[in-house]
């Protein structure tokens, strides 16, 4: 599928690279012991060292740079063994030292790969230039008073991963895939807790067009965007504009964007920074970090089961196709849910495809009214599991099913007991149906002489009004049969 986009007088090719900043799930900031927990009160996390006081001096947190590690192999990158941690000199109000810890020359983590997957099967690999441990500034509050500005320094300090890719992504549909599958990773890791309303994962967007086959274009950057839904608009809007911009003889200024997600446009903050600008250099205060291949290998072998792995897993055990499978693992939640489901009861195993549809259409539709995530659904993995199997066993049909999964997700309750309580259960037997299927025939005797006309799509109306007659509990495999059975001796 081609991403061309057709302009008013060229085609033009999509060029974007992402900055992925992602919090690392840490009890304690990067070069502090201050909490890192998210909502408490403002500036109440906030130790000497958050605050750039005199003569404070940063330690590094080692399980911080453990979570960085684990990430870099999670992402098919190179560990590097020797490591810098440089100083990055511009001025906040909410950044106290006047700079921020950063890497430049000698990240942790250098070049890697993930793999997005599309709706038609194929797939593509998105290459990771590196990964680079930073700490994060606090945050300036301009919506508390009309004429001043306050800061929150809970932030300050926190450690922070930045995931840098090669400008190999040409669509915002592949960015959105991009980022999910590196959000997927980290919960995955468990380095990251992925949420994107509390900022704890939020991306920077380097966005260019050209004409296919030229140099790259001017890119510009929209910062700070925490929702894939803006993500994908902010880009659809910037590639619009710089099309037209470059359409109508105009130049595209390199710039810094912000993206208005009431009006749905960018626009400029300021003029984009250089390497230079920032005028990095070893932080003197930290020694460079030296890790051994020992620690490393250690961190390996107690990775778990990543996106990748389980969705070969599901492809071969379960006989799912590539997209269901890379549905289910694109959220750990999901895919642990689905896991349960089928541990709960190994018979479930022959129905893994039916499970897959009455978790991803009927259960994610109930959750997406509602705005529940799936870790926290009324419905259990187990009760839906036992759901499907009152269903592959013929106790119920499908149409009752979904009355029946309404039901659980309101109350709790185990569908077994609902069915019960509200005498649900699939009628099968032939003699009930028999009766059924005779009072629909006799009530509908003009329909009945068309059909043994050769008008046979009528077959459908007395299905229709056998299973309204049974209150939708007959066995439709059953209910045919016998209608088929009774009207051909009627010829």
């Amino acid at each position: 599928m081609s991403n061309l986009i057709k302009g008013k007088k060229h085609e033009w090719e999509t060029v974007i690279g992402l900055e992925i900043h992602a919090q690392v799930k840490s009890n304690s900031k990067l070069f502090s012991n201050s909490s890192t927990v998210f909502g408490s009160k403002p500036n109440s996390q906030v130790s000497l060292v958050d605050a750039a006081m005199p003569g404070m001096l940063p330690v590094i947190n080692r399980y911080c740079i453990e979570q960085a590690v684990k990430s870099g192999i999670g992402l098919n990158a190179k560990i590097n063994n020797h490591s810098v941690f440089d100083r990055k000199n511009y001025f906040y109000a909410d950044l106290p030292q006047g700079y921020q810890i950063s890497q430049y020359k000698y990240p942790i983590v250098g070049e890697g790969k993930v793999t997005i997957d599309f709706k038609d099967g194929t797939s593509k690999d998105i290459r990771i230039v590196r990964l680079h441990l930073e700490q994060d500034a606090g945050k300036s509050l301009h919506d508390q008073n009309p004429t001043k500005t306050y800061v929150d320094l809970n932030r300050s300090g926190v450690a922070l991963m930045e995931i840098v890719s090669e400008p190999d992504i040409r669509s915002a549909d592949e960015a959105g895939l991009y980022i999910s599958k590196i959000r997927s990773i980290l919960m995955y890791l468990d380095t990251c807790d992925g949420n994107m309303q509390e900022g704890s994962l939020r991306a920077d967007v380097n966005i260019s067009v050209r004409k296919p086959g030229d140099d790259y274009g001017t890119r510009c950057e929209i910062k700070n965007l925490n929702s894939i839904k803006f993500i994908k608009q902010a880009i659809n809007y910037e590639v619009k504009r710089q099309i037209e911009v470059l359409e109508e003889g105009g130049v595209i200024e390199q710039n810094t964007l912000l993206f208005n997600t009431s009006s749905g446009k960018t626009s400029p903050m300021r003029s984009k920074e250089e390497a230079h600008d920032y005028r990095y250099f070893p932080d003197p205060d930290l020694l460079p970090l030296d890790i051994n291949q020992e620690d490393i290998d250690k961190l390996k072998n107690a990775i778990p089961e990543l996106p990748d792995d389980r969705k070969t897993r599901y492809i071969s055990d379960y006989n799912l196709s590539n997209y269901d499978a890379s549905v289910l693992t694109s959220d750990k939640y999901v895919s642990d849910y689905y896991d349960t489901i089928i541990e709960s009861d190994k018979t479930l195993k022959d129905s893994s495809k039916i499970v897959v549809n009455w978790l991803t259409s009927e259960l994610f539709s109930l959750l997406n009214d509602k705005n529940i995530q799936i870790n926290n659904s009324p419905v259990t993995p187990q009760n839906l599991g036992k759901l499907v199997k009152l269903i592959t066993e013929d106790i119920i049909s499908g149409k009752i099913a979904k009355e029946v999964l309404v039901e659980m997700f309101n109350t709790k309750q185990d569908p077994e007991k609902i069915i019960e309580k509200k005498g649900l259960k699939q009628v099968t037997n032939t003699s009930e149906i028999e009766t059924i299927v005779d009072e629909v025939l006799k009530e509908n005797q003009i329909i009945v002489d068309q059909y043994l006309s050769g008008k046979d799509k009528l077959l459908g109306f007395f299905v229709g009004q056998s299973m309204k007659k049974s209150q939708g509990k007959a066995n439709p495999k059953i209910l045919n049969e016998i209608i088929k059975i009774k009207l051909s001796k009627k010829k």
